[in-house]
């Protein structure tokens, strides 16, 4: 019998390179082809018609040519499955961006009468945002991460949708213990944010998660030239997904799908490279005394975030070969301040309590070499040590420290 997904459980590495591609060599072609039509021929309208209604009913994918290309694009399809693939779920569905993503999700579960939402902070600032600010009509109770179960718990009510967490959470990468969150949430559907771990790190339907949600501009992209987003889940709340993004228009772009099963044949290969150089950036930032505390996950990643005992503008300043700039995921090493940027849009009370202070810089380890980075860090720093610290976004908030020396850093492994 030949080998087929369905026949034979390969390895992570096997399926990213694979996935989404079994049938070329039968099309004769060894690259995945890029499909940009809008839209489909057919000289039969009675039957154009049926498959519209069948899509309009069902949300399934249809048969055949798609229409037109708000209902389906063969090439984001194969990312599609892809990811679906990598993540261990039925099906996946893809959008424009994250928050595309994450708003269809939202608005699928509020068509179902379900407007509330349990989350757990931190989150995504932009995510945090817009389950706060009630622009979908949606209500959210943020719940304590240290009462996890309990808070969750107590939280769901009969028209809870989802509960929402991310893990390790952007920016201060805590982590979450996803299958106690999953037993807490009983029958309501488990939504965690797996941007920064990747399939490669964990797959949270393997700890009772239902919704998996990337921003697929991050990692599974990885060279910082693509948007989009995407949800891995059942094939039934992907029925759901596929009519509100018909009906919505949050399609992603063919050419991003093109790009993004791309990215996902080196996905292994660049977060467990990118992995290593992260550890070993953590260890000497451990034991500089110019950085006032690191955080990095349990689970590792490329991910690291760390306060400085100095201005932390100075070192987004200084900085020559790491690029300051918002995002992450991509094959070179960027540095942001969450305060001023990817969290600016959090209320500062709430950043705050969230563990997100106003020293606290994150930085996305890239696929450069350990000891270039290193440098450019070790002078930035410096020229952060140098100057008085500065006025901060606000002051007297988490890591507000203003000496200019101090002992070795601590580690906080999933803080």
């Amino acid at each position: 019998m030949e080998m087929n997904a369905e026949t034979v459980r390969r390895s992570l590495a096997t399926e990213a390179v694979h996935a989404g591609r079994e049938d070329l060599a039968r099309l004769g072609l060894h690259a995945p082809p890029l499909d940009l039509s809008t839209t489909y021929p057919s000289y039969d309208s009675r039957a154009e018609a049926a498959r519209i209604d069948e899509f309009a009913t069902t949300g399934a994918r249809p048969e055949g040519p798609p229409v037109y290309s708000r209902l389906d694009n063969p090439t984001t399809a194969r990312f599609e499955n892809a990811l679906a693939r990598l993540e261990g779920t039925e099906s996946a569905v893809a959008f424009a961006s994250g928050m595309a993503a994450l708003t269809a999700t939202l608005l699928a579960r509020a068509s179902m009468g379900l407007r509330h939402v349990v989350a757990v902070r931190p989150l995504y600032g932009c995510s945090d945002h817009l389950l706060g600010s009630g622009l979908l009509g949606t209500e959210v109770t943020w719940v304590d991460p240290e009462r996890l179960v309990e808070g969750i718990a107590e939280a769901i009510r009969p028209d809870t949708g989802l509960v929402m967490v991310e893990s390790p959470a952007n920016p201060t990468l805590a982590e979450l213990d996803l299958r106690a969150a999953a037993r807490a949430c009983g029958e309501v559907p488990l939504l965690v944010d797996n941007t920064f771990a990747t399939p490669v790190l964990q797959r949270p339907v393997e700890s009772g998660a239902r919704f998996v949600l990337h921003s697929a501009t991050k990692y599974l992209g990885g060279h910082g030239d693509v948007l989009g987003g995407v949800v891995a889940c059942d094939e039934a709340f992907a029925r759901t997904l596929r009519q509100v993004r018909f009906a919505t228009g949050g399609v992603l772009h063919p050419l991003a799908g093109y790009l993004l099963l791309r990215g996902l044949s080196t996905l292994p290969v660049r977060v467990r490279a990118a992995s290593a150089t992260a550890r070993e950036l953590v260890r000497r930032l451990a034991a500089d005394p110019r950085v006032e505390r690191v955080h990095y996950p349990s689970i590792g990643g490329a991910m690291v975030a760390f306060e400085t005992v100095g201005d932390p503008h100075a070192v987004i300043g200084a900085v020559r070969l790491i690029t300051p700039a918002v995002s992450l995921g991509s094959v070179d090493t960027l540095i942001q301040h969450p305060a001023s940027i990817s969290h600016r849009i959090v209320a500062e009370g709430d950043r705050h309590a969230s563990g997100v202070g106003d020293r606290l810089l994150r930085m996305s380890v890239g696929l450069e070499d350990v000891d270039d980075l290193w440098a450019d860090l070790d002078q930035a720093l410096g020229t952060a040590a140098d100057r008085a610290p500065g006025e901060l976004v606000s002051s007297g908030g988490a890591g507000s420290r203003t000496s200019a020396a101090r002992p070795a850093a601590r580690t906080t492994a999933g803080s």
